[in-house]
């Protein structure tokens, strides 16, 4: 069931790296920023990850923790992690479970071929456990700054 905006998000458990089982509520107290990306070592994705890097502990200073996601193994998401000296943790997806959870995986068209690939898209939950945004298919061009900016605007209205 895809998460709906104001509503709990539904508890399940991840993989990450550094042996991390990640479940929402294994985060409460904190606000969780999970952001979904196609592949490790990519162009866009790994510009992506060094704004969040860069931004990180602005988040933290805001009350919120980061998760990327990707349907890569941790294997891949540790040498990712120690390459771009990423402070926060991803989280593998191989079996796609979060991907589908979240309605990030969509049908593209790659060099004329229909393929599955996953929607760059972005999370925030609440330090309660309850969605209060998303971002689909976006661009990564100041997104970073934008979730952020949402991130603060949850601490005031807490």
């Amino acid at each position: 069931m895809t998460p709906v905006i104001n509503k709990p998000v539904a508890e399940f458990e991840a993989v990450a790296t550094s042996g991390l089982k990640f479940t929402p509520h294994s985060q409460n107290g904190h606000a969780v920023v999970l952001y979904f990306y196609p592949k490790d070592n990519t162009p866009g994705c790994t510009t992506e990850a060094m704004q969040f890097r860069d931004m990180h502990k602005e988040f933290l200073k805001a009350g919120a923790v980061v998760f990327g996601v990707s349907r890569d193994n941790l294997a891949s998401h540790d040498k990712f992690k120690a390459q771009l000296e990423l402070p926060f943790e991803l989280i593998a997806d191989t079996e796609e479970k979060l991907c589908h959870m979240f309605g990030v995986v969509k049908n593209k068209i790659m060099y004329g071929k229909k393929v599955k690939g996953i929607e760059r898209s972005t999370f925030l939950i609440d330090a309660q456990g309850i969605l209060r945004a998303e971002w689909r298919g976006i661009k990564v061009a100041g997104h970073v700054e934008e979730v952020l900016k949402a991130v603060k605007a949850l601490k005031v209205a807490a």
